[in-house]
């Protein structure tokens, strides 16, 4: 474990960040809130101090099998210093009550839950989030979950989940941004800037939790909580920017992730937890360890519970959830001379100072209004945004023929095990999502299709022909129900209905719970079962439109073959039915374009855009050349590239138009295109702008999004888009770990997705 750690502190000081730690004036307000803790701190009893480092669980949704127990005689005695998985205001102000009533000190609590992607009215799972690349409606989004569920007692969230994420296999890649640095970077600032306001003491704003640090994304075959192992370079460069962004803005807390990494837990990682993330990033707000992270560590084979707790306080892990491992075992270290009271003393006033900026030693019951919770919960104005939302994230793979947008005449079969199920709408981690009243895809497209519309129906094959995996797919109340006739007999009786329908809505894929925490798979395909359903309904002859649902990249290269039109609308919240049918009828044209990259195959995975050339690549448009960087069996190519989307209209991109053909340091070159929109109907278009440095001291990837642009355009119409580039945008961690911008030459791109781009080229020069 030591040398482990030495290991890590000796590279990462070997050159040390550029972000040097600058002294700046206490305030008025950070010297009143020194002031009023220190005060605090001087009436505790160490058994007290330690009890604020306790979070335990209410018990109404966990991500573990423990369960916290005597709660409320806990409570009594200042043994708890929060809980997550409580809500309702009445339940929260009973708990708040034990605590400020009957504890000896009358601190309060701070209450946690999984906001993820939204609250009671949910929005898209956060991958397809990032496909709206609409920065402001995203923060929106996270605005009004923290309305949500501030109304419902929470004051604090375990988001926003910032892990960069290129391994389709990994299930928690739903709740992620994304496989792009830049874009992860952007939506990170912009979702703790949502759920935090301008002022965490206003009863609507919620105290943010970046998770998971670090580097969780890039877990070991995209398999649940593996372990990492990771090179500094590919740290800075790569994973550590959408952490760190969302520190610069402001984050009150960070979770540490379950890996360990190159050989440390992150629970336990102290060149994570204090080197890079308080002195090199200069964060001063509290970590609590992921749900039972400080006793798992026993399993990852560093000690015992007391070992464990000892490891993790001291590297910097200042809150153990539901573990218990702080309140059963750290006096004895203290009085073992193995911790400090200083550790203890500066991890308690981490959660206290947390406390103080909620404003909850002020008045304990701010988030505990039933009035509020009626009013501003599940309002219409609410959820016709979560439908507008979710209208934007959706992207448009294939549309062959025209097949979309559908004709508000004539008969449309909808047909599949995902058709007619309510509960999978929302998507992984809706923990407060209204499942039962969350309209299907049936009732959606009922709904907006209009009188002259007839809607048939038919359940035409079960999510997968596994019972046993079907169940493991479909928890947490997600259930689908099987039918248990011949799978021949079951699509024969949909094929008859496609049969009588002038279109095929085939609504197949993933069910929600196929994806998210725990759900790893090494097939991410399309079940076999629903394949064959698919293929029965292409045979008919009929138009079939493939509405795909997902939680992350699927390898769909048969389906992009055959199938005419594919709109892949992966979990959409509470509305996602009537915004998929809004799209389809065409009451809004599809604008989302892919946060990660589409494979052809697993065998593929991890396939990124940002890759690095190796000193053998394949050559451009090649698919086998000996002694070059490829495969056998298929090219290098993706499927679908990141930032890939069509429209119902088409766009043209001019040539790139440089300001200058070189750039001097402290001042900016612009970037232009004219983009036009060649169709009969208005649409959205996501203009992006990459770089690529061509000569670096550190091999560079091949192309980096360093901006985007979200442009709408009437038929016909043109709009000249610039982007500004100066040195900044140049930069990266060099193998000292300087943040540098190396003169020299660099390609610039622009264009509607990753892949299909036109160039320019420009040279920085030297100070």
């Amino acid at each position: 474990m030591k040398k482990a750690t030495s290991l890590i502190c000796i590279a990462a000081f070997c050159a040390v960040s550029a972000q040097a730690q600058v002294k700046t004036p206490v305030s008025a307000e950070k010297a009143k809130m020194n002031a009023f803790v220190s005060q605090l701190m001087a009436k505790m009893t160490v058994d007290e101090k330690i009890g604020q480092l306790n979070l335990v669980t209410g018990g109404e949704a966990t991500t573990g099998t423990a369960v916290s127990t005597g709660v409320e005689k806990k409570l009594a005695s200042g043994q708890i210093g929060g809980i997550f998985s409580l809500t309702t205001p009445g339940r929260v102000r009973k708990a708040q009550e034990i605590a400020v009533k009957n504890s000896r000190l009358h601190i309060p609590l701070i209450f946690g839950q999984d906001v993820i992607h939204g609250y009671k009215t949910s929005f898209p799972i956060p991958l397809a989030l990032a496909c709206s690349w609409d920065l402001d409606l995203i923060q929106r989004t996270a605005r009004m979950a923290a309305v949500e569920a501030s109304a419902d007692g929470i004051n604090w969230t375990f988001s926003p989940m910032v892990d960069i994420s290129r391994d389709a296999r990994w299930g928690r890649i739903a709740e992620s941004s994304g496989e792009d640095t830049y874009l992860g970077s952007q939506i990170a600032k912009v979702m703790v800037k949502g759920y935090q306001g301008d002022d965490l003491k206003k009863a609507n704003t919620i105290m943010a939790c970046v998770k998971h640090f670090a580097l969780y994304g890039a877990a070991e075959s995209g398999r649940d909580y593996n372990t990492t192992d990771m090179s500094l370079d590919r740290m800075y460069n790569e994973y550590f920017p959408p952490y760190k962004a969302a520190v610069d803005a402001g984050a009150g807390s960070v979770m540490a992730s379950f890996n360990d990494i190159n050989g440390v837990p992150a629970t336990a990682n102290k060149w994570l937890l204090n080197d890079v993330l308080r002195k090199q990033w200069g964060f001063n707000g509290f970590v609590v360890s992921d749900y039972t992270g400080v006793s798992e560590m026993i399993d990852h084979g560093l000690g015992d519970l007391q070992k464990v707790s000892e490891l993790a306080l001291k590297a910097g892990t200042e809150m153990d959830m539901v573990s218990e491992g702080y309140l059963t075992t750290l006096k004895k270290s203290m009085q073992q001379g193995k911790v400090t009271i200083a550790e203890i003393n500066n991890a308690c006033r981490l959660i206290l100072e947390a406390k103080y900026k909620l404003g909850l030693f002020e008045d304990p019951y701010r988030y505990c209004s039933e009035e509020r919770a009626q009013k501003e919960i599940l309002t219409p104005e609410n959820l016709k945004f979560s439908r507008e939302v979710a209208t934007q994230s959706f992207v448009l793979l294939k549309n062959q023929g025209n097949v979309l947008p559908l004709k508000k005449s004539g008969t449309v079969a909808v047909i599949g095990p995902l058709a007619d199920s309510r509960a999978n709408m929302p998507g992984t981690w809706a923990v407060n999502a209204d499942l039962a009243n969350t309209p299907s895809l049936l009732e959606g497209i009922k709904g907006v299709a209009g009188k002259d519309v007839k809607i048939i129906h038919s359940f035409g094959a079960n999510l997968t022909s596994d019972a046993t995996l079907q169940k493991n797919a479909t928890m947490f109340g997600r259930e689908i129900p099987r039918d248990n006739r011949p799978e021949n007999d079951v699509i024969e009786e949909a094929v008859n209905t496609a049969k009588k329908a002038d279109v095929v809505l085939a609504a197949l894929g993933e069910s929600s719970e196929m994806s998210g925490e725990s759900s790893s798979r090494t097939d991410i395909e399309i079940p076999a079962v629903q394949k064959r359903l698919l293929a029965a309904l292409l045979k008919t002859g009929k138009p079939v439109v493939l509405v795909l649902f997902t939680g992350r990249p699927l390898a769909i290269k048969w389906e992009s073959e055959n199938v005419p039109a594919i709109l892949n609308v992966w979990f959409g919240g509470s509305q996602a039915a009537y915004a998929i049918a809004d799209v389809l009828f065409g009451n809004v044209n599809p604008s989302g374009k892919l946060s990660v990259t589409f494979p052809q195959n697993v065998g593929q995975v991890p396939l990124y855009y940002s890759h690095k050339n190796t000193g053998r690549p394949l050559t451009p448009n090649g698919w086998f050349s000996k002694f070059r960087s490829g495969y056998l069996d298929v090219s290098n190519d993706p499927l679908y590239p990141f930032g890939f989307g069509l429209s119902y209209t088409t766009f043209s991109y001019s040539d790139v138009k440089l300001s200058a053909a070189s750039l001097k340091p402290g001042q900016a070159i612009t970037a232009k295109v004219t983009v036009t929109n060649n169709g009969k109907v208005e649409g959205k278009e996501v203009v992006q702008l990459y770089t690529r440095d061509l000569v670096g001291s550190s091999t560079r990837p091949v192309k980096e999004l360093k901006g985007f642009r979200k442009i709408s355009l009437k038929p016909g119409e043109s709009k000249e888009v610039s982007f500004s580039i100066t040195e900044d945008d140049l930069k990266f961690y060099n193998q000292q770990l300087k943040y540098v911008a190396e003169p020299g030459d660099f390609k610039v791109f622009i264009g509607p997705n990753s892949r299909d781009v036109k160039e320019n080229k420009f040279t920085l020069l030297s100070k």
